[in-house]
């Protein structure tokens, strides 16, 4: 009887934790633009700024992955796999400490029934308002759900000296 309570008490619990969480935070996932918007927000601020990893990860999906392309130093195109939480992780490890503040410039967004995939060309600054560090490319795959946004994927790559941002995904 006691371990039942106990069983039914960190269920309510959870429930009741997960409730208050998409209460707070599904204005940011009702539309593609807030999804996108927010996504941006959450992981962009000052050095000193923790950021607000239950928001993160209440956009994704939860088999949702986040992979970094780039070249490694023999010119091969390599990347990293990486959960909403081993993102969390390496941000903490790799940026914490460090501004961050990435700007959407241009986006492009095809949907169809309850898919939509955004395009979205961005710069990164360590200042805010200050020199664009980089520049490139997310490749966001979203799903409609029954009452929200999803982020299944976002996927990117880095503009470089040999592959510079095509005009078209900077207007």
């Amino acid at each position: 009887m006691i371990k039942l309570f106990k069983l039914s008490l960190l269920v309510l619990t959870i429930f009741t934790t997960n409730s208050l969480i998409a209460q707070k935070y599904q204005k940011d996932v009702q539309s593609v633009e807030s999804i996108m918007s927010a996504l941006t927000e959450v992981i962009s601020g000052p050095a000193d700024q923790e950021r607000d990893w239950e928001r993160f990860k209440f956009l994704f999906s939860e088999d949702a992955k986040l992979i970094p392309t780039q070249k490694n130093e023999a010119g091969e195109i390599v990347y990293n796999y990486w959960t909403p939480q081993e993102y969390i992780g390496m941000y903490n490890k790799d940026r914490g400490g460090t501004a961050f503040y990435e700007e959407e410039l241009f986006r492009i967004t095809e949907s169809f029934g309850n898919i939509a995939h955004c395009f979205s060309t961005y710069v990164v600054r360590t200042e805010e308002n200050g020199k664009i560090e980089r520049r490139g490319i997310n490749s966001i795959q979203l799903l409609k759900g029954k009452d929200r946004w999803y982020i299944m994927n976002v996927f990117w790559s880095n503009e470089s000296e040999r592959e510079k941002l095509p005009s078209k995904y900077l207007k």
